[in-house]
């Protein structure tokens, strides 16, 4: 399999070449020149598979220049017992005879960027011996909250690697934020932006574009690569958990082989969702793709109207993981499109940065809401979501489920469409407690706690186990205390590498 540049500007490279650069030298991202394609037989053996076999099957797909070998051996050591705390990785739990909800945040930082992050690393260590890289790789990423601390957990002490994450200062949560700058690590460094995530991921792509930077870091033997979506090591291992999915529904016997369902996944920077994008043009029998926005809702405008545009105020919510205006992932989802015609992606991509918007043609708009549903909820709504959820089942989500969950509830009323559906849930409820005992327990429960005050009340009254790796976060030492403006992150590269 090879990979060519959504900007048309390099082609013919292989996967760990791509995972080893990251982002192509163009601007562009990297997708596979051709398709996969799984037969309803192929699909339907996989029921009676492990999660890591069912990984293993498709990974070998996409990433044929590794071994066999290479990639169990990758697999293998990022789905462990001592990592997931739950043997089945991305369980699956039946939430009514219509819905189940993809429980995908068992990994050690409690929240969905563990499926791609525990095995980024090992796709990477072997990238480096197979491209033959003598340097360092120096790792940037940006990050909402959730990506950020994954990649420090994952890359810890990875030789060969270093690891510069950029945050919004203040548009991550208290647990989000200590997870990240009490993180331990030879090589690893965490810093605050002055800014929200667009800016911290329009600085990271920047640096990686400039050409003066690179330079320096030829002579100083480093080389740029990304943990972020743009990474297509990243991306490739999410498409497993939706076939694992609807391989566990065949297992049940919920469906039958060829049946069609639904995947519901709350969104910011679209990777999550193209993996499912990417699973249905393997064969994975999909209805519909339901794309589910917070009160930042572009993609919800982009689906419904063809017209992407980002000038609009930037608000910080209770799901900030999905607070994003900058969808990078898109760009991947048009070239598919488009029939890998770089041409319109260049267009497309130059208008948004000139003007902070562009317009699709009207076959690419067709093709876009034939395939995806975007809806969105609002601060009001995700509240009350947790809380009707908790009260019918039980079943306690956070912010970002919740915005699943309403945006799906929106699209049966709207569509009378029924057929079964999954829904992703993103994080652990622990992890966006405040807003979770808000809902559930009513204001009176927060009486001024915070957040790590707030893990026992939400584990003692819900009758909820603490994830270990959230427990006594505030108790452990602040290990980065950096903060930079958003035009001085580049400043701040240099100064961590010694360029």
């Amino acid at each position: 399999m090879y990979y060519e540049s959504t900007r048309g500007g390099f082609k013919s490279v292989l996967s760990a070449e791509a995972i080893k650069r990251g982002i192509a030298p163009d601007g562009g991202l990297f997708v596979p020149e051709k398709s996969v394609s799984f037969t309803g037989r192929e699909i339907s053996a996989m029921a009676d598979m492990s999660y890591q076999e069912r990984a293993i099957y498709i990974l070998k797909h996409y990433l044929s220049d590794y071994s066999d070998e290479e990639i169990a051996d990758c697999v293998y050591s990022a789905y462990t017992d001592e990592k997931f705390d739950d043997k089945r990785i991305a369980p699956l739990v039946q939430l009514n005879e219509n819905v189940n909800i993809l429980e995908l945040w068992h990994g050690p930082t409690c929240a969905f960027k563990d499926m791609a992050l525990q095995i980024l690393p090992h796709f990477l260590v072997k990238a480096l011996r197979k491209t033959g890289e003598t340097g360092e790789i120096v790792i940037l990423v940006a990050t909402s909250g959730d990506t950020g601390k994954a990649a420090l957990e994952g890359f810890r002490d990875v030789d060969g690697t270093r690891v510069i994450v950029f945050y919004p200062q203040d548009g991550v949560s208290q647990v989000q934020k200590m997870q990240m700058v009490t993180q331990e690590g030879k090589n690893v460094c965490t810093v605050g932006v002055e800014g929200n995530f667009d800016d911290a991921q329009s600085g990271v792509k920047a640096i990686f574009t400039d050409e003066n930077l690179k330079q320096k870091m030829e002579k100083g033997n480093l080389k740029f690569s990304s943990a972020n979506s743009i990474n297509w090591g990243r991306l490739v291992p999410q498409i497993v958990y939706y076939f694992s999915a609807y391989a566990d529904m065949l297992k049940k016997g919920e469906i039958k082989e060829g049946d069609k369902i639904n995947f519901v996944v709350p969104t910011g920077n679209f990777g999550n969702i193209l993996a499912a994008f990417y699973a249905m043009q393997m064969g994975l029998p999909v209805n519909r793709l339901i794309c589910a926005s917070n009160d930042n809702n572009v993609l919800t405008d982009f689906i419904n109207t063809g017209v992407y545009d980002k000038n609009r105020e930037f608000k910080k919510t209770i799901s900030p993981s999905m607070d994003i205006l900058i969808s990078s992932n898109l760009e991947r989802l048009l070239f598919e499109l488009t029939g890998h015609d770089p041409l319109p992606i260049n267009n497309w991509m130059n208008s948004l940065k000139e003007t902070g918007k562009y317009t699709v043609d009207y076959s690419v708009k067709k093709k876009v809401s034939d395939i995806f549903w975007g809806g969105y909820s609002s601060e009001v709504e995700t509240l009350k979501t947790i809380e009707a959820i908790y009260k019918e089942y039980g079943y306690v989500i956070d912010t970002h489920t919740a915005v699943g969950v309403d945006v799906y509830d929106k699209y049966v009323i709207s569509t009378g469409d029924v057929t079964k559906t999954v829904i992703a849930s993103t994080a652990s409820p622990f992890k966006f407690n405040e807003s979770v005992v808000k809902a559930v327990l009513g204001d009176q429960a927060l009486k001024g706690r915070t957040e790590f005050e707030l893990l026992e009340i939400l584990s003692r009254e819900c009758g909820l186990k603490i994830p270990e790796g959230l427990k006594d976060l505030d108790k452990k030492p602040v290990l980065h205390k950096t903060v930079c403006g958003k035009f001085d992150m580049k400043q701040q590269v240099e100064d961590i590498l010694g360029l």
